[in-house]
């Protein structure tokens, strides 16, 4: 069984800057295209980030890109989402995602297999 447990989320003014953190059980981190995920109340699952097995290769939704910044340390068994100029619009729960297969960084949920518990994000105005 992989065991995802985020950290570091909070309460934070717009254009503050928070980071969390998902470290990851397991012997087989490196092995996994890890991903964050942020989903509101009645919103589906949003794709945050996802980063390559080695970490050569980070991807990015548009809402996004300039602001986040996903990376991994794999003798740590982690990742982390930098988040900077936040919006009041990003708040939500954020998840980290693991995917065991996935050769490429995959936008969709259903393409992890792991998911951490979340860690709650709100950004006051």
């Amino acid at each position: 069984q992989v065991l995802l447990v985020e950290s570091g989320g909070g309460l934070v003014q717009a254009g503050g800057s928070l980071r969390l953190s998902c470290a990851v059980s397991g012997r087989t981190f490196s092995s996994y295209v890890m991903g964050w995920f942020r989903q509101t109340p009645g919103n589906e699952r949003e794709f945050v980030a996802a980063i390559s097995r080695g970490g050569s290769t980070r991807s990015y939704p548009d809402s996004v890109k300039g602001r986040f910044t996903i990376s991994r340390d794999n003798a740590k068994n982690t990742v982390y989402l930098e988040m900077n100029s936040l919006k009041p619009e990003d708040t939500g729960v954020y998840y980290c995602a693991a995917d065991q297969t996935s050769n490429t960084n995959s936008p969709r949920p259903r393409s992890y297999d792991y998911w951490g518990q979340g860690t709650q994000v709100t950004v006051s105005s």
